[in-house]
């Protein structure tokens, strides 16, 4: 589950990976998502801080700078993020939506989980 790169030759044969196109996300410290899912699957690689997911099982999932999650499509596929930690967590998303496209879809908690959980889930 790699961050997807696109090679670009340059002269001289040197190589420059640049990340596809997409969206940048910015967590605050304290800054949780709310519950919500997505319309298409989104690859992600943090490239700041440490975020914190919690699933619609209740599975919860640290990523720290450097890694790289997928998140599915659907409302098979609710979950929620939120920055536990004292520096901004930096996420790029792809692939990237049309313009006026909403990016997620706010929705309740799923069944036996409690509504509000940003802040109570350590990693």
């Amino acid at each position: 589950m790699g961050g997807r790169q696109m090679m670009t030759d340059r002269p001289g044969g040197a190589c420059v990976a640049t990340l596809a196109t997409g969206r940048e996300i910015v967590i605050p410290p304290g800054g949780c998502t709310g519950w919500h899912f997505h319309r298409v699957r989104l690859d992600a690689v943090v490239l700041a801080g440490t975020l914190t997911r919690v699933l619609h099982d209740r599975t919860v999932e640290v990523h720290t700078a450097g890694t790289t999650f997928v998140e599915p499509a659907g409302i098979g596929h609710i979950h929620l993020g939120h920055n536990l930690g004292t520096e901004p967590v930096v996420l790029h998303v792809t692939p990237a939506l049309p313009e006026g496209t909403p990016f997620s879809i706010p929705t309740p908690a799923p069944p036996g989980v409690t509504a509000v959980v940003c802040g109570q889930h350590t990693p």
